[in-house]
């Protein structure tokens, strides 16, 4: 499956944080807007997280770790591990990558999708 990420609509998680999520059967993608200033406030989950900062910087905290994180850098989220992220000096973009699924994130993507019978 191809992903034109134009054609999956956002859904703000936070103010200022928006997120398209598409899904496998096993691992989701999402990409990740945040507003400058904006935060990701600390949260952890049950899913493993990884990904890569495509655009601006933002500072990350892991664990009990926190530094700033810039265009090109990857990071890596054990499961059940506290983070949180704010984007400084202007908007940043990421890139997210979970496995499993984030069965919260499926449930707001499936938001926008028509079912079949009301087609």
């Amino acid at each position: 499956m191809f992903v034109n990420w134009k054609d999956i609509p956002a859904n703000e998680v936070a103010p200022g944080v928006r997120i398209r999520t598409p899904y496998g059967e096993k691992l989701m993608l999402s990409l990740v807007e945040i507003d400058e200033n904006a935060v990701v406030p600390l949260h952890h989950h049950p899913h493993e997280q990884g990904g890569l900062l495509l655009e601006g910087k933002a500072e990350f905290t892991i664990g009990d770790e926190t530094r700033v994180v810039e265009k090109g850098d990857a990071f890596l989220i054990p499961p059940n591990v506290p983070h949180r992220v704010v984007a400084v000096g202007g908007p940043c973009v990421a890139l997210d990558i979970f496995t499993p699924i984030r069965e919260d994130y499926v449930e707001l993507a499936n938001r926008y999708i028509p079912k079949e019978d009301s087609v």
